[in-house]
């Protein structure tokens, strides 16, 4: 028995569609997640559990404090803070700057 050419492609096609445009829009996400896991030392990261620096906020509790789309241009240029215990530099691309963004807003308390 011949599958129709059309039907044969639908088969490979429908597979890929229901799977391929999560994992794009996803990526950015998971990417700013990597880059928030070189933060973990002292910030909580995820949607919950405490800052392991009590100083330090739970990432999902930023947005509390400061407008996330603000701190793009920070992100960029250099984010320098001083705290008592000292936070180190933080310089992203414009590009990590956005994934980590993406991935903070998915955090977020609302």
């Amino acid at each position: 028995m011949r599958i129709p050419l059309i039907l044969a492609s639908l088969l490979v096609v429908t597979p890929l569609a229901c799977v391929t445009p999560p994992a794009f829009a996803a990526s950015g996400t998971a990417a700013g997640l990597r880059i928030a896991q070189q933060c973990k030392s002292c910030h909580s990261i995820g949607v919950r559990g405490a800052s392991p620096n009590p100083a330090s906020p739970p990432f999902r509790t930023l947005a509390q404090r400061y407008p996330l789309e603000n701190l793009q241009e920070s992100l960029v240029e250099g984010i320098v803070v001083g705290h008592a215990e000292g936070m180190p530099s933080v310089k992203l691309t414009p590009r990590q700057a956005g994934d980590f963004l993406r991935y903070l807003k998915s955090i977020q308390r609302k």
